[in-house]
């Protein structure tokens, strides 16, 4: 068996697939992609499925898309070891240059930034976060038909705001408007607090920076994990620092958006997180001290606040009860978060940016984020509106 051979097989088991699955998802969509290229390094069995040339011609690939083509983004979190390697000692695309036009040969036209740091070896050198930098990135932005929608930048933690701070925000700003965002943010929870009083300083720091980024014509985001979506300590006895030891209710994220000017403050919804959060935090101690269940719904939450949420994370789990978190992290369509009822939900058009997004990406195979990036593209593009299948 060939090396590259070897590392599918061993990127298949990790997967949890079998021969057939891998190369339906991996090669099976073509006629979906009407033609996309394959990556440098990403071997096509002998015996894969060819595309129909005349299927793709009779279905454009936006006709019956959950997804346009054009809407189907990535988080740079996801290829990060490809973005961190030395391009002077690694033949597979390394530094931000080369992985975006990986990216967009794999058929993505959005991207999500995790900061503006590479290798110090990669054209433009370890950071480009600066003017010059983000001139830099985005003549390669251009130059491969991507556009830039958010970062997981800076966010000052203190509260008030020192000028240092609010310099440094600006800076940010000055930088998204240069790559052509139309959001910006950071990847943390606005505080990792459970207590009312932290949320609403929190409050009150987002409406300031929410502030400068309107102000600048951007929307300013909030990325959040499972434990936003805890409950909030708000009520019932206090404990010896004064603090309230009980919840009414209402669960620390969702009173972080009933609190907050929708036109100043937005979110960005990590799928995975939230069904983590379904698993984990599902009943509360109430004011009388009754135990009360409440499970979350993360599609609902959306649904009825469709205009705060101009971005996602679409990031897949396999269940897996045995963890703490009930899930697994997985590619796109290979897990069990139900991403065709959610598409189905959330009509995503140009009012809405999903990022796929696999914190377990990277591994020892130099080419594994980028084969799960288009693994998961693949399967994404496969995703269909029902009436296409009656």
């Amino acid at each position: 068996m060939s090396d590259t051979h070897a590392q599918q097989d061993a990127l298949r088991r990790s997967l949890g697939l079998n021969r057939r699955q891998f190369i339906a998802a991996t090669t099976g969509v073509a006629a979906a992609t009407a033609g996309a290229l394959a990556l440098p390094g990403v071997a096509m069995a002998d015996d894969a499925p060819v595309a129909d040339p005349a299927a793709a011609a009779v279905l454009p690939d936006d006709r019956s898309a959950l997804v346009p083509a054009s809407q189907r983004g990535i988080i740079l979190y996801t290829v990060r070891d490809a973005t961190g390697r030395d391009p002077l000692v690694n033949t597979a695309p390394s530094g931000f240059k080369e992985v975006l036009a990986a990216l967009a040969t794999i058929g993505y036209k959005q991207v999500e930034f995790a900061g503006y740091t590479q290798h110090a070896n990669a054209e433009g050198g370890r950071t480009l976060e600066s003017v010059a930098g983000a001139q830099l990135m985005r003549s390669w932005l251009d130059a491969n038909g991507l556009r830039a929608q958010g970062n997981h930048g800076f966010i000052p933690s203190s509260w008030p705001l020192s000028q240092a701070d609010i310099d440094r925000f600006k800076q940010h700003l000055e930088i998204a408007n240069i790559l052509g965002m139309q959001h910006v943010g950071t990847g943390s929870d606005p505080t990792s607090s459970n207590y009312k009083a932290d949320w609403d300083i929190a409050i009150a720091k987002w409406h300031a920076l929410g502030e400068l980024a309107t102000a600048a014509g951007l929307k300013l985001y909030t990325h959040n994990h499972d434990a936003a979506y805890n409950f909030l300590l708000d009520s019932g006895p206090l404990d010896a620092q004064g603090r309230p030891t009980r919840s009414s209710g209402v669960r620390k994220l969702e009173y972080f958006l009933s609190q907050t000017d929708k036109h100043l403050v937005y979110l960005e919804m990590d799928l995975y997180w939230a069904h983590v959060a379904q698993y984990r935090f599902s009943v509360f101690t109430a004011p009388d001290g009754s135990v009360q269940q409440n499970i979350f719904q993360p599609f609902q939450l959306v649904r009825d606040n469709q205009k705060r949420y101009p971005l996602f994370h679409i990031k897949d789990g396999k269940s897996n009860p045995a963890l703490p978190a009930g899930y697994e992290m997985a590619p796109l369509g290979v897990g069990n978060i139900n991403y065709r009822e959610f598409f189905e939900t959330v009509k995503i058009r140009d009012k809405h940016n999903p990022m796929i997004e696999q914190d377990t990406a990277p591994g020892t195979d130099p080419m594994q984020s980028l084969n799960i990036a288009q693994l998961s593209w693949n399967n994404w593009a496969a995703m269909r509106e029902d009436r296409y299948y009656e």
